[in-house]
């Protein structure tokens, strides 16, 4: 059974107010309740496009998301539209949005789309780098021993990747990439996508690294190239094996692991990973 509300997740432009389509602006005006990440930025944006909101405008953002998704819900049981609209890109998209979305699924009302800019999409296009297969992992953790942790498992992942990141952490999620892919894996950092100070640099992540380390400002989404792998690529059994031997003759395990990632050309999180899972396998 479906319900007469309608949920509308409607993608914002990512920087240029020229980028809102007919649509949203169409949906805007006519919407019940419109549900904003900022309700600040939605009345700018209104104001540059030159639209009136008549319906309920309410704040939706992650603090009050799971308690602002059921209110959201019982006036989509009432038969109202609702348009849910983030600060920039589409919600759901490392934003706000999928709670509701689920929620309404689950009841059997309509959920629809009005597409538009992403960040995700539109620094993919512009990196230069394989666009055919891609994956987007958000935000990396903010802890460096879990960002590790997730880059690592990342090391062997052939498609490529797409993250966002604060430009505060730029530099170190960068280091710690060129830890875990290795310091010449590709990659396109983008900031200000659309917008008058748009950048996009390109190169090894090592690179790339020691610039951010100088400071960046903006919004950033860092595109990687993914894991290439060849007949030539090292047999990480043996490698696991030479690192047991060396440990055997008295060299210390990191050092060890050290030394042999660097003359296999890996990065040497990955080996001792492997190494560390191998030691507590029965």
């Amino acid at each position: 059974m479906t319900v007469d509300g309608k949920l509308v997740l409607a993608g914002a432009p990512i920087g240029q107010a020229g980028d809102v389509s007919p649509r949203l602006r169409e949906a805007l005006q006519s919407a019940d309740v419109v549900a904003a990440e900022d309700t600040r930025r939605l009345r700018r944006l209104a104001a540059d496009l030159g639209v009136e909101i008549a319906g309920r405008v309410v704040s939706y953002y992650d603090q009050n998301e799971a308690g602002r998704a059921r209110e959201l819900l019982e006036s989509l049981k009432e038969g109202r539209t609702v348009v849910v609209i983030t600060d920039a890109g589409m919600p759901g998209v490392s934003d706000p949005g999928y709670r509701l979305t689920r929620l309404a699924v689950d009841e059997g009302i309509t959920v629809t789309a009005l597409p538009g800019p992403s960040a995700v999409t539109t620094a993919l296009a512009v990196s230069g780098l394989a666009s055919d297969r891609f994956c987007f992992e958000g935000f990396p953790p903010r802890k460096p021993g879990d960002r590790a942790r997730r880059l690592s498992a990342l090391a062997g992942e052939e498609r490529t990747m797409v993250f966002f990141e604060a430009p505060h952490r730029l530099a170190s999620s960068l280091a710690a990439m060129a830890e875990a892919f290795g310091p010449d894996r590709q990659a396109a950092v983008c900031r200000e996508l659309t917008k008058t100070y748009e950048e996009v640099r390109r190169g090894g992540l090592g690179e790339l690294a020691e610039w951010a380390a100088g400071g960046v400002k903006g919004e950033i989404t860092v595109v990687v190239a993914g894991h290439v792998a060849d007949e030539g690529e090292p047999d990480l059994d043996e490698l696991v094996a030479e690192v047991d031997r060396r440990v055997a003759e008295g060299t210390q395990r990191k050092v060890a692991v050290a030394e042999v990632a660097k003359q296999a050309g890996i990065p040497k999180r990955e080996l001792y990973d492997l190494v560390h899972r191998r030691s507590f396998t029965p």
